[in-house]
């Protein structure tokens, strides 16, 4: 299971660090990159050195996520209820990206301007609809976490991502767990994106 867990990980996540894979993953540093070591030795991944480095999957390793994530939807007969779930989430998916754009941009004098966040009521009401999809959101997690429980880590990634007000900005912002929640349904269910 762990090598679903880091190469599925490592899929969804696209090329990153160490510690990025190991929280996202849910294991300790260490397990995690004992993983990645035995998996760069099968060829599955690859790391690049330096300051901007890190790692990312081999097309060996995209093909042997997507045999892993296809054996484990299959054995769970999960497949009805993850095609469920997707299909609950992708009607909230284009007010995600809605909402991303109002975060980083608002009008100004009716032209579209960066947000500076400095209109204070403009803020408040884009998180006030980035809670109540999260609201909603919640039992499309609920449903996936059921079905296949390593989908569970997403309802907390996001929970926190919105609490911290964290929306665009970082690694772990609503919106790139966001983007890796979708990305993980189109592999697990081999959907082409």
């Amino acid at each position: 299971m762990t090598d679903l867990t880091v190469l599925h990980t490592l899929r969804c996540m696209g090329f990153t660090d160490l510690g990025r894979v190991a929280s996202a993953a849910g294991l300790a540093l260490e397990e995690a990159e004992s993983r990645l070591i035995d998996l760069a030795v099968e060829g599955l991944v690859t790391r690049t050195p330096g300051a901007f480095g890190g790692w990312g999957l081999t097309e060996a390793g995209k093909a042997e996520d997507a045999r892993l994530a296809a054996e484990e939807l299959d054995k769970a007969g999960a497949r009805a209820a993850v095609t469920s779930a997707y299909t609950d989430f992708m009607v909230l998916n284009p007010e995600l990206l809605d909402l991303s754009t109002a975060w980083h941009l608002r009008t100004v004098d009716g032209v579209a301007a960066v947000n500076d966040h400095t209109d204070a009521a403009h803020d408040t009401r884009v998180l006030a609809r980035f809670a109540d999809l999260d609201r909603r959101v919640s039992p499309v997690c609920a449903a996936l976490t059921a079905a296949l429980p390593r989908f569970g880590s997403y309802r907390g990634r996001l929970s926190a991502a919105l609490a911290r007000g964290d929306l665009a900005e970082t690694t772990e912002s609503y919106h790139n767990v966001w983007f890796q929640l979708h990305e993980d349904l189109l592999v697990t269910l081999g959907i082409p994106r």
